[in-house]
């Protein structure tokens, strides 16, 4: 009895440490929802079950606000334009096998009319749930009002349960991914200064490739983090900190890119070398420790962009720009030696070229001052966009003639060391 009490606890201990977890979030929320949906549709509707209440609410709350009242708005509509169509065959000809097969037509293409996005089927389930009962008109604006209030329940969900901001998550899966690189990269260095195997070489380039499965998954928790900044009361600088998580992804990205080309070219250095090292023991010693001080880099990197408080990210940009220092000085020496041996052996020249090219990419995509210049025009771009896309808005701000401070400080960063 007392392991079943101690596994009970150690489960719910486990529970509550998960509870910003995007599943378990989306669970309780989405439960919670459903069942006040149906609880109201029971005293509101005429039907005994009504189903399409809950049925609704649990679709349209998402894990983010920006979802959820977009797949509302989205999924009434499909309801109502199914339930219309429905109306108007009920009227005119009456359930057969030729009604059947127009009216699922004609409901798919109303719902690409209405732009209902993914709720396209929606809207002939809806049309084809309401033709087929008896009392057409009855059941029909039934389903309407069961529809309504699970939409409503369900955008109403994120005020008694708000939706997390997943920023930090997202902050987490890049700070995850550059220590990935970086261990990646600490191995090719340590295997580049020795005698490296050609299959060895092999094994490195496809571990080099498969960052990019570590990508996808990193792109998917930052558009989530994207998604829970849009339309956030809780958010003030909620554009800036969708640029600055996006272009650091993109930085780091390009950074795996130019590593698997530097495995590449260690991978065809190494069938050409073997069974000879790669490169002369100071050289190669220099290049390993080249590739150390860059993988460091490259972790104080996606610090940099995911540290929210000011002192913290001055502190994380002088630590990158010093490891770019001494990578750059590292790199320099190493050039040197390159030049020195392909004097004394010009065989496979070119790719000793490559080696230093592709390292030196990455010390230039790193840069503070081209990481500064990217995000302003990222920032400038977005805004554009933004403008662009409600011009009515933009138009009323100018009649309003507020004044241009006030409508620089509604983006300006709390911490604008952290854009750096």
């Amino acid at each position: 009895m007392r392991e079943v009490r101690e596994e009970w606890a150690t489960s719910v201990a486990q529970l509550v440490k998960r509870h910003h977890e995007p599943v378990v979030v989306q669970t309780f929320r989405s439960t919670a929802a459903a069942t006040i949906a149906y609880v109201i549709a029971l005293h509101l509707s005429p039907e005994p079950a009504p189903l399409t209440a809950p049925l609704t609410a649990l679709l349209v709350v998402q894990v983010t606000l920006y979802s959820t009242i977009t797949t509302g708005i989205r999924r009434v509509n499909s309801v109502v334009a199914g339930v219309v169509i429905a109306i108007g065959f009920s009227i005119l000809v009456g359930l057969t096998w030729w009604s059947l097969a127009l009216i699922i037509l004609a409901s798919l293409v109303v719902g690409h009319l209405v732009r209902v996005s993914e709720f396209v089927p929606e809207v002939a389930i809806s049309a084809m749930l309401v033709l087929g009962v008896t009392r057409v008109g009855d059941t029909a604006w039934a389903r309407v009002v069961e529809t309504l209030i699970g939409a409503v329940v369900g955008l109403g969900a994120n005020l008694v349960f708000p939706p997390p901001v997943w920023v930090s998550e997202a902050g987490a899966s890049i700070e995850d991914l550059a220590r990935r690189t970086r261990q990646l990269m600490l191995r090719i260095g340590e295997e580049a200064a020795g005698r490296t195997p050609f299959q060895l070489a092999v094994e490195r380039l496809h571990e080099a490739r498969r960052l990019d499965h570590d990508i996808v998954a990193v792109d998917a928790a930052l558009r989530q983090a994207e998604d829970s900044l849009k339309l956030n009361p809780r958010v003030r600088e909620g554009l800036l900190y969708r640029v600055v998580l996006r272009t650091g992804l993109d930085t780091l990205e390009i950074c795996t890119v130019v590593l698997r080309v530097l495995a590449r070219s260690l991978t065809d250095l190494a069938k050409e070398r073997e069974p000879q090292p790669l490169f002369e023991t100071q050289a190669g010693a220099t290049l390993e420790q080249l590739l150390s001080e860059v993988a460091d880099a490259i972790v104080s990197f996606a610090v940099l962009v995911t540290t929210d408080v000011s002192q913290s990210a001055a502190s994380a940009e002088a630590r990158l720009s010093a490891e770019l220092t001494t990578a750059a000085a590292t790199r320099d020496k190493l050039a040197q030696l390159f030049l020195e041996e392909i004097q004394r052996d010009a065989r496979q020249w070119q790719l000793h070229g490559a080696v230093l090219t592709e390292v030196n990419r990455i010390i230039d995509e790193l840069d503070t001052e081209h990481r500064t210049r990217r995000l302003l025009e990222e920032l400038d771009r977005a805004t554009r966009e933004q403008r662009e896309r409600r011009p009515r808005l933009t138009r009323l701000r100018r009649h309003l003639r507020l004044p241009a401070p006030l409508r620089r400080g509604r983006n300006r960063p709390a911490a604008p060391r952290r854009s750096m």
